[in-house]
């Protein structure tokens, strides 16, 4: 990957979107106009529909990110939930290499602590994610690790806690994680403010191409 962050992901949307109510206890984030792009150096191509419950992405030979800011009210969420597809796949990359590191989908669930939170919470994407206090999970869709392998991130080793969910390949999951536990797996410490959410798509450096699309994210 040419950028030190990781950027958007796929297109197509064959199956029905999946609607969650909220309740007390699950939030649905809408894919709406209060995601904002985010490029990287000559990068800004990938595509994003914003469909309200549904986000397609399209990436070709080409990174970028999507991002949304969270109200105080979600700050403590601790717990996620989303289905994902991806109809067409990049090839399976070191995760581990930079500048080599291509995949199809990643979410970025981004933490501060709860003292600061009010601070940065009108930061760009890239701010925030270069702030010293901040540590974000991302939740990966890509690669050629085994699934569920915690890793170093080459562009964020202290920052940005790693875990490959699922090697690149074409497939539909649907994800249920816990984000207080793995925040503790990752950085041995309790989360803080759930402040940002962030999508990327990644597919420049093998010149690939990624159609997929994201679906029914909630907070818990």
């Amino acid at each position: 990957m040419r950028a030190w962050l990781w950027v958007a992901a796929a297109l197509v949307a064959m199956a029905a979107p999946v609607t969650v109510a909220a309740t007390p206890d699950v939030t649905p984030i809408p894919f709406d106009k209060s995601w904002k792009k985010q490029g990287f150096f000559r990068f800004w191509s990938n595509r994003y529909d914003r469909l309200g419950d549904r986000l397609k992405v399209t990436s070709e030979a080409t990174v970028s990110l999507i991002y949304t800011r969270l109200p105080d009210t979600l700050w403590s969420s601790r717990k996620a939930s989303w289905r994902w597809v991806v109809d067409t796949s990049v090839a399976p990359t070191d995760l581990t290499r930079k500048g080599g590191d291509d995949r199809n989908l990643v979410l970025y669930f981004v933490f501060i602590d709860p003292q600061m939170a009010s601070r940065v919470t009108r930061y760009s994407a890239g701010r925030l994610l270069r702030n010293e206090n901040v540590r974000a999970l991302t939740y990966i869709w890509g690669g050629d690790m085994p699934e569920g392998t915690v890793f170093v991130n080459p562009y964020g080793p202290e920052r940005l806690g790693s875990i490959a969910l699922h090697p690149a390949a074409v497939d539909d999951f649907t994800e249920n994680v816990d984000l207080a536990a793995d925040y503790r797996r990752v950085y041995g410490a309790e989360a803080g403010a759930l402040v940002a959410i962030g999508i990327t798509a990644d597919s420049d450096d093998t010149d690939g191409r990624i159609d997929a699309f994201i679906e029914g994210l909630t907070l818990h």
